[in-house]
């Protein structure tokens, strides 16, 4: 049993801050703005970013986007509670600021009120709303604990936040796909490295991740066999797109990528694992804010 102290008062301004903490809204807000950023800097056209900002259907997609991301959030923590009080103690929501059965509502208002809006723009955009709520859920209530699977969903549904973009608008598609595929593949290395950091709670509560079944040395291999994928095909694409600058952009990304691989070489510890998925952060950041710099 769980045993948090809602006993004791809990003002509105502990539970609105506890909420916000839940949803991860610095996430939410990165999501937000990575969307409008495609649709201003890929889609276009750059020069009309004023009406853009003022346009509808972006603002519905974004919207959609955020509440379904946030309703994954909070059912992720829903079924993580326990394996959260070994990994992040100081960080555990449910059942000390909202109750379960709160969360568990919050969760469901948010998924239906992203699908409706979702709907509201479009049936694709509608099936992938839909897609998105039903990966979240199972990937939460089963395949985060097994191995490789729930890797691969969270980077699917990374990368469905800007292939959402290149259903709905035809302009520009191969290079909103192309930035899907680098949001693909950094969510995956950076997956992988944070079950290596979480391999403690993760392993006192039978969960499957790589590293529990593989150990450390074989999942860094694994690791370095994904980022020599990873990078000849970004090159490729930029290649194909015949996009010099993005060929310039991606040896940046490189160089950054090889210093993670460098540190994850010698990395042993859960903060130094911790190190490594901040980095990989900032290399996510750095993907983003090349939007604008190709375009100029």
């Amino acid at each position: 049993m769980l045993h948090f102290s809602l006993k004791k008062r809990l003002t509105i301004k502990d539970v609105v801050l506890g909420f916000l903490r839940l949803i991860r809204w610095p996430n939410l807000l990165i999501i937000a703005v990575t969307q409008y950023m495609t649709r201003i800097f890929l889609v276009g056209p750059t020069q009309d970013w004023r009406s853009i900002l003022g346009e509808a259907t972006i603002f519905f997609i974004s919207l959609s986007t955020v509440l379904i991301a946030a309703a994954g959030y909070i059912i992720n923590d829903y079924f993580d509670i326990k394996i959260d009080l070994i990994n992040k103690p100081d960080r555990v929501i449910i059942g000390r600021y909202l109750k379960r059965r709160v969360a568990m509502g919050a969760h469901q208002v948010l998924s239906f009120v992203g699908c409706l809006l979702g709907l509201w723009v479009g049936k694709w955009i509608f099936l992938i709303s839909v897609l998105s709520v039903t990966l979240l859920w199972f990937y939460a209530s089963y395949f985060k604990k097994r191995p490789f699977i729930g890797n691969l969903i969270v980077s699917l549904l990374t990368a469905l936040s800007l292939l959402i973009l290149a259903v709905y608008y035809p302009q520009n598609r191969n290079l909103v796909l192309l930035y899907a595929l680098f949001a693909f593949g950094i969510t995956m290395i950076r997956e992988i490295i944070k079950d290596m950091e979480d391999v403690r709670g993760d392993v006192s509560h039978g969960c499957r991740t790589l590293p529990i079944i593989w150990g450390i040395p074989r999942t860094k291999l694994f690791l370095y066999l994904l980022i020599g994928l990873f990078i000849p095909s970004l090159f490729a694409a930029a290649h194909w797109l015949n996009n010099p600058r993005l060929g310039w952009m991606f040896v940046g990304l490189a160089l950054l990528i090889s210093w993670l691989v460098y540190r994850l070489v010698y990395a042993d510890t859960k903060r130094e694992f911790g190190a490594l998925s901040s980095l990989c952060k900032i290399i996510t950041l750095v993907g983003m804010v090349s939007m604008i710099w190709i375009v100029f």
